[in-house]
């Protein structure tokens, strides 16, 4: 599983990007230093990639896990309405700008908080959950992906539509053969 930190590293980020083709990714965080990273929300690709053109929000490296924020409120807010009107990246400018956030050692030493850009009410699901419940999740509300966690609420999964379209040929053909 590819998973973010609440707070990432943008070098990290820029190869995450840069080596997969995943439509979204679960972001953990670690609520205290001796406990396991704990599923948060998730956060879609485009979302990143709309992120990391705005390097007015990347920070330095603090000690504590937690951001400080280094903008007001009232400034993230219109970070956030800049960021989300934009039209989509440009393929080959953020192919550019992955590149050099990669390669520049600048970015090494730099974050991002994705605290305020997750989506905390993703739906996710328990690794023993029911398959034939969670095909019918995915029909009914349309996901792309669903997080699946522990019982510590630790990511160990996630399963995308293309993991479940086998399921409905499975099913079918159950259901044309129970009568006979």
């Amino acid at each position: 599983v590819r998973i973010l930190h609440v707070k990432e590293n943008i070098a990290s980020l820029a190869r995450l990007l840069a080596s997969t083709s995943h439509g979204g990714f679960p972001v953990v965080c670690r609520l205290k230093p001796d406990h396991a990273e704990v599923f948060q929300g998730t956060i879609k690709r485009l979302e990143l990639c709309m992120l990391l053109e705005n390097e007015h929000i990347f920070e330095p490296e603090t000690d504590n896990e937690s951001f400080s924020s280094s903008y007001p409120l009232s400034e993230m807010d219109s970070c956030l309405f800049q960021i989300t009107v934009e039209k989509l990246p440009n393929l080959s400018r953020l192919t550019m700008l992955l590149n050099r956030y990669i390669t520049d050692p600048r970015y090494q030493q730099l974050f991002i908080n994705l605290e305020p850009h997750i989506n905390k009410s993703a739906m996710s699901v328990q690794a023993h959950f029911s398959l034939q419940r969670t095909y019918i999740i995915f029909r009914t509300l349309g996901l792309r992906h669903l997080t699946v966690f522990d019982l510590q609420n630790r990511v160990v999964g996630v399963i995308t539509r293309k993991d479940l379209m086998p399921f409905p040929l499975e099913e079918r053909l159950r259901l044309q053969l129970a009568p006979q």
